[in-house]
């Protein structure tokens, strides 16, 4: 052995016996190409890339699609009747209430202005304001009884989506399920967003954000409007041969580069997202060509009407997406159009209008595909509304203040129960009171259907061993799913 190279690591041994990383990795991936290679099950064990990776478990989800409505949807408006609380109209409320909005507070119960009735051979009832929704309710598992403990927008989006109440830097739900399973297609992105023309939502890029985990891990954003991604397609006196020769020469110096500096998750992820750019562009290309789809389809998404093209534009590019083997595909709004501390007559019958039809599309469009069985669809915000006036000095202009102590959201397909709902509020759609779901709950329901156990997918962080739920009370909840 050479005095002059001495041996203080095994990754410096194999380096210098001639099976450097890359080698290792190249062997690695000549075994998985074999007929009888299986993935490796590694849930305990740190890695960087996002190669299909075997689940605990036999799974009933490979994809979900999660179409987050920021703000707040008013559950008793909505998606829980309270025959009660409009019954007491514009009477006191005796419990005790937390306002967000103390200047704006009232104990006046506000019983909705809208029209609920049965639907499907299910018999849930549903607002007038989700006529198509109300169309796929026999598909559908509406959790009534939803619970964050807290009235605020971002201390409850992060649990939703981080696992803790209000903490920011960690992994998002996206990430976690990428992580655990990486991708079935090395040719798109395997946590893909897809925003708001009109800006990002709140919070911003913590959303989607892959916290502690490497950068891999985070949500690519497609642009809201055309073109999707910028510069997909090379110039045409760069493409084919030419193109194809620098792509390679830079992968060499990256790769050297590496070898130089191992376990730099940083730079192992931009080599990934150089050699997932060269693969985009043909596999995007397709992705993203809604014109393929025929008009029946366009219109039952809604493309030929301006309230809901945009959105529904975004439902079927989802579709397109989890059909061609991207992981997980998340929905935002601008802003946070559900929050609607006033108007709420106008204000809430608008965003639906936007949403209502796209989002059951979509599970219709799953369903007839035979997507639906393995695809998850979630519909829901981070929390409710209260059942009493936000009072802005008229019945036209009241709204309800923020209620993070109970309201619904919905799944739909990937292994859950159809036509059921779960879970009640008291009778004035205040507090959830029976069969609480937490978003710990959430998560550790959903992972289950991915075929994980969600205490058994680790990232170790700080000398600690992490897990989606960061070690809080979580169960999975054995009565939605088959």
């Amino acid at each position: 052995m050479n005095s002059h190279f001495p041996i203080n690591s095994r990754r410096q041994f194999l380096q210098q016996t001639g099976m450097g990383v890359g080698a290792v990795a190249l062997q690695w991936m000549l075994n998985r190409e074999s007929a009888t290679a299986k993935p490796p099950v590694l849930k305990d064990k740190p890695h960087n890339d996002l190669l299909p990776r075997a689940p605990h478990f036999e799974p009933q989800a490979t994809a979900m699609i999660s179409l987050f409505q920021h703000g707040g949807p008013a559950h008793m408006d909505l998606t829980d009747p309270k025959p009660e609380l409009s019954k007491h109209h514009g009477m006191d409320y005796s419990g005790d209430i937390q306002f967000s909005f103390v200047n704006e507070a009232s104990k006046k119960l506000f019983g909705s202005p809208f029209l609920f009735q049965p639907h499907g051979e299910c018999g849930t009832e549903l607002s007038e304001l989700l006529p198509h929704t109300a169309g796929i309710v026999d598909d559908l598992c509406l959790i009534r009884s939803m619970h964050t403990g807290a009235n605020g927008h971002e201390v409850s989006i992060r649990y939703f989506h981080g696992g803790i109440p209000a903490v920011l830097g960690r992994p998002t739900f996206g990430s976690w399920l990428t992580y655990a399973l990486g991708c079935e297609t090395q040719d798109l992105p395997a946590f893909m967003v897809l925003s708001d023309p009109g800006g990002h939502p709140v919070d911003g890029a913590t959303n989607w954000s892959n916290g502690f985990m490497p950068s891999m891990f985070q949500g690519t954003v497609l642009r809201p409007k055309e073109p999707r991604i910028f510069n997909l397609q090379p110039p045409k006196h760069l493409a084919g041969p030419f193109q194809r020769q620098n792509l390679d020469f830079l992968q060499t110096l990256n790769r050297q580069h590496l070898e130089a500096h191992p376990g730099e998750s940083d730079l192992e992820a931009r080599i990934a997202s150089y050699e997932l750019a060269a693969r985009m562009q043909t596999a995007a290309s397709d992705a993203l060509d809604i014109s393929q789809e025929t008009a029946s389809t366009q219109s039952m998404y809604g493309l030929d009407q301006p309230e809901t093209h945009e959105y529904g534009t975004r439902c079927l590019l989802a579709r397109r997406l989890v059909e061609r083997g991207v992981r997980f595909v998340q929905l935002f709004h601008s802003g946070q159009p559900w929050d609607n501390h006033s108007n709420i007559k106008t204000g809430l019958a608008s965003i639906c209008k936007k949403t209502d039809q796209p989002a059951a599309a979509l599970v219709k469009d799953l369903k007839q595909r035979g997507l639906l069985d393995t695809t998850m669809v979630h519909w829901g915000g981070e929390i409710g509304r209260l059942p009493v006036t936000q009072d802005h000095g008229s019945p036209e202009k009241a709204g309800r203040d923020h209620n993070g102590q109970g309201f619904s959201i919905w799944l739909a397909g990937g292994g859950i129960r159809g036509g059921m709902t779960f879970g009640q509020t008291d009778e004035f759609g205040h507090r959830a009171v029976e069969n609480i779901v937490t978003p710990n709950d959430f998560q550790a329901t959903v992972m289950h259907q991915f075929g994980l156990k969600h205490d058994q997918v680790v990232f170790t962080h700080g000398n600690q061993q992490q897990i989606i739920t960061a070690n809080r009370p979580a169960r999975v909840v054995e009565e939605i799913v088959t």
